[in-house]
């Protein structure tokens, strides 16, 4: 008797019995585009394959972290010395340190930073370095703007909770979000000396693209030293990929603190928190602000993030925003030439997408264009044709140095279909 064929059909069913809606994080359970997700079976370069052997031209990536492309080659070498060994020590190694001085050294003004395990991790527990040092409560956020899903900053967060069509989230209670302020993206909000902390996306990626207008983060360094305010940079998404130095090289703009993940880990799970000298002095064990990781520093993820930051030169920066705007334009062709009305913005390497006539400046107008049903059509006529976006309309596209011309231009014929199917 032969074992039935694995399908993503049925993996999907067995998921759903052992596991919430099937996945391990909401968004790949497509219930924003409908359908069932596609269950990856190996990856490489710019492809996916998923288990029924249907090959996909992915600008998921990982949501960030695949910026070399898939299985690069030095990336697993370097995991698979460090997992011979060993895979966890719950004991400093050489490679955290070696990841400290890399970041310190690419940004201006990080002076310390502590390696956590995720994204989430490192903006929650910046967060409480920032109440710590100013002995402050509040902290002010932009609706929109997703920060992880730790309780205080699942308030008006974008892509995770509003890909799923949720307000908030069940769970968190009233006194959990009573010290978030939340304000809306482009308008410069009034702080006062409750403020601990005003964090931002400094290239908002969870609404969609939804970039600051000019001179607003500007606008924003000076609101907060006007009154004590320390500004947090969330740059799990942007760290490493706008450029070298991240958003603080890109916009020349230096926060006070910074959190990173994605890109650092080489696909591997990581985040990390920093700041000056000074304000990192409040960490344990030097100061009274507690934060502490069993997994934190894992000596794989940090060969693996070494590895690919390595890697990333002013040139391979060049050739990442150049296939970015290639995608871009390409995209933006393929809508008016099928007469579908979009906007496809671009900052640097993300690439974005919005099925409305005007680039969205907040969180609102973002909502609207994602939410008018074009994009989970957009979406299945593109994956129909082995291209694989993001199934939600709140991402970003993420190109990445294995997309080559040939591939891009692969893209840009499928999108010309699936635009004139829509």
């Amino acid at each position: 008797m032969t074992n039935p064929p694995v399908t993503n059909k049925a993996l999907f069913a067995r998921g759903q019995a052992v596991m919430p809606g099937g996945v391990n994080s909401p968004v790949r359970s497509f219930r924003s585009v409908g359908g069932t997700p596609y269950f990856v079976d190996n990856a490489e370069g710019p492809y996916v394959w998923d288990v029924e052997g249907n090959r996909y031209i992915d600008y998921v990536m990982s949501y960030g972290p695949g910026i070399l492309g898939h299985s690069n080659v030095a990336v697993i070498d370097a995991i698979q010395q460090a997992a011979g060994r060993g895979t966890s020590y719950g004991a400093p190694t050489l490679g955290e340190i070696e990841m400290a001085e890399e970041l310190c050294a690419r940004v201006p003004g990080l002076e310390m930073i502590r390696l956590v395990s995720s994204g989430t991790e490192a903006t929650m527990s910046a967060i409480r370095l920032a109440r710590g040092a100013t002995g402050r409560d509040k902290i002010v956020k932009f609706a929109g703007h997703y920060h992880g899903h730790a309780d205080a900053l699942l308030a008006a967060g974008g892509s995770g909770v509003a890909n799923q069509g949720l307000s908030g989230c069940d769970g968190v209670p009233a006194n959990a979000v009573a010290d978030t302020v939340v304000v809306p993206w482009n308008v410069v909000p009034e702080l006062d000396d409750s403020v601990a902390v005003l964090v931002v996306e400094p290239v908002p990626a969870n609404m969609g693209l939804v970039p600051a207008r000019d001179g607003f983060l500007q606008e924003l360094r000076a609101a907060c030293d006007a009154n004590g305010t320390l500004l947090m940079f969330d740059e799990v998404i942007t760290g490493f990929r706008l450029a070298r130095g991240g958003a603080t090289e890109w916009f020349g703009i230096q926060p006070d603190i910074w959190a990173f993940g994605k890109v650092i880990g080489g696909g591997l799970p990581v985040g990390a928190y920093g700041a000056s000298t000074e304000l990192m002095q409040h960490i344990a064990p030097l100061g009274g602000v507690y934060q502490a990781g069993t997994l934190s520093g894992n000596p794989l993820a940090t060969a693996a993030g070494l590895t690919q930051l390595r890697l990333l030169t002013p040139d391979a920066y060049a050739q990442l925003e150049a296939t970015a705007t290639r995608l871009q334009a390409g995209l933006a062709s393929a809508f008016a030439g099928a007469g579908v009305t979009a906007i496809v913005p671009r900052v640097g390497p993300l690439v974005g997408l919005f099925f409305t006539d005007t680039q969205p400046t907040n969180f609102d107008e973002a909502q609207a264009a994602a939410e008018n049903g074009v994009y989970p059509r957009f979406f299945h006529q593109m994956l129909d044709r082995g291209i694989a976006l993001a199934p939600g309309a709140y991402e970003a596209m993420f190109p990445s140095l294995a997309h080559t011309d040939q591939v891009i231009d692969t893209t840009i014929a499928a999108a010309r279909e699936a635009a004139a199917a829509l």
